[in-house]
C-alpha cells in the first residue's frame, strides 16, 4: 500500500475539492481562506469525527463516498480530496493510524492529499496518500495554483507568442520581397511573345490577301470556260443542264421524302409501342377518382369512393367495397396448370 508506483498525480487546477475533515475546527478555516486566496474553487466538505472511538469509520466513509460519487450526479465528484486535521498527541491523531482508514485511502481513486497534525507528526494516511502535506493551510496550496501567478504567466506567455509571430510574419515578407526582385518583370515575359504574335497576325493577313487572289484566278478560268461552251452551244448547252438539273432535283426531292417517310414510320411503330394503350390492351387498367386524378395506391382510397376504369375499348364506373393490404396470389388450379402446359406445348 505504501508502494510509489501506486501514486497518482494531482490535477494541476481542479474544478471541485472534497475535503474530509471537522467542520468546526480551524482547520477548514485555514484551508478556505488559503484557497481563496490563491485560486477560489468549489469546495465540497464531508463532517466527520477526527479522534475518538468512532472517528476512523467515519473518516472512511467519507473517503469512499466522495469515490462513489456519479460524475453527472446532482453533487458534482471531486477532483482532489484533501484528509485534514490539526496537531495533537498520538493518541488524538490514532484514528488517521487505523487500518479501515489507511484501505479506504489506498483504494481511493481520486487523488488523495494527507494533512494530518503538523510538520512533525506522522501517521500511517501519510504513507497511502499520493501528496502529504506537512499543515492543512500547506494542502490548499498543494491542491491549487497562485491565480495572479497563472495570469502572469499566460500573459507572458501571449507576449512571446505575439512577438514570434510579427518576427516570423516580417521574416516571411522579407522573404517574398527579395523573391520578387529577383523575379522578371511581366512585361519582359510576355514581350517576346507579343512579337511573335505581330508577326504572326501580319503572316495570316498576307496569307488571306493570297488565297483570295488564288480563288479569283480560279473563278476567272471557270468563268472563261462556261462562257466559251456556252457561245458555242447555247440552246442545246442550256436545255440539257436544265434537264440534268431537274433530273437530280426529283431524285433529291424523292430520296429526301423516302427518308422522312421511313422516318416517321419508325417514330409512329415507337410511339405505338410505347403507348399506354397497347398495356391496356394486355389486361391492365386506369384508376381514376371523382376528380379525374389518377390513383395509384391503396392508401389514396376510400371506402364507398366511385372509381372510373379505363379498359383498352371504353371505361367502367366502379365502388370501392372493401380495401386491403397487397397479399400473396391465388394459386391456381391443378385443372388451370394442366390446361397452360397443353397450350403451350413441348419443347422437344
Amino acid at each position: 500500500l505504501f508502494s510509489e508506483e501506486r501514486k497518482k498525480p494531482l490535477p494541476y487546477l481542479p474544478e471541485v475539492i472534497g475535503v474530509v475533515t471537522s467542520p468546526s475546527g480551524a482547520v477548514i478555516r485555514d484551508i478556505l481562506h488559503r484557497l481563496s486566496d490563491r485560486f477560489p474553487r468549489h469546495v465540497l466538505i464531508w463532517p466527520t469525527l477526527v479522534q475518538g472511538g468512532k472517528a476512523a469509520e467515519q473518516i472512511a466513509g467519507a473517503i469512499k463516498g466522495f469515490n462513489n460519487l456519479p460524475s453527472d450526479g446532482p453533487v458534482p465528484r471531486p477532483d482532489v480530496l484533501i484528509v485534514a486535521r490539526g496537531g495533537g498527541s498520538i493518541e488524538d491523531l490514532w484514528a488517521f493510524n487505523e487500518e479501515i482508514v489507511v484501505r479506504a485511502a489506498a483504494a481511493s481513486k481520486i487523488p488523495l492529499i494527507s494533512a494530518v497534525g503538523h510538520e512533525t507528526d506522522t501517521t500511517l494516511i501519510d504513507y497511502v496518500a499520493d501528496q502529504r502535506a506537512p499543515t492543512p493551510t500547506a494542502a490548499a496550496e498543494m491542491a491549487v495554483p497562485v491565480r495572479s501567478e497563472l495570469i502572469a504567466t499566460a500573459s507572458e506567455l501571449e507576449g512571446r507568442l505575439t512577438r514570434s509571430a510579427s518576427r516570423l510574419l516580417n521574416e516571411r515578407a522579407q522573404r517574398i520581397e527579395a523573391l520578387a526582385r529577383a523575379l522578371p518583370r511581366p512585361s519582359d515575359l510576355i514581350g517576346l511573345a507579343q512579337q511573335k504574335c505581330d508577326a504572326v497576325s501580319g503572316m495570316l493577313h498576307r496569307a488571306l490577301r493570297g488565297n483570295i487572289d488564288v480563288h479569283r484566278l480560279a473563278f476567272a478560268r471557270v468563268e472563261s470556260h462556261m462562257r466559251s461552251e456556252l457561245v458555242v452551244k447555247p440552246q442545246l448547252h442550256f436545255k440539257e443542264k436544265t434537264s440534268e438539273l431537274k433530273t437530280r432535283l426529283r431524285r433529291s426531292a424523292e430520296m429526301t421524302l423516302e427518308r422522312a417517310s421511313n422516318k416517321l414510320t419508325a417514330s409512329a411503330k415507337l410511339l405505338d409501342a410505347y403507348s399506354y394503350t397497347r398495356t391496356l390492351e394486355r389486361g391492365f387498367v386506369l384508376v381514376h377518382d371523382q376528380k379525374g386524378q389518377l390513383v395509384r395506391r391503396v392508401s389514396d382510397v376510400q371506402g364507398g369512393a366511385a372509381l372510373d376504369l379505363e379498359f383498352s375499348d371504353g371505361h367502367a364506373t366502379a365502388i370501392v367495397s372493401k380495401l386491403g393490404s397487397k397479399g400473396p396470389r391465388p394459386k391456381k388450379s391443378k385443372k388451370e396448370t394442366q390446361t397452360d402446359t397443353e397450350e403451350q406445348g413441348r419443347l422437344l
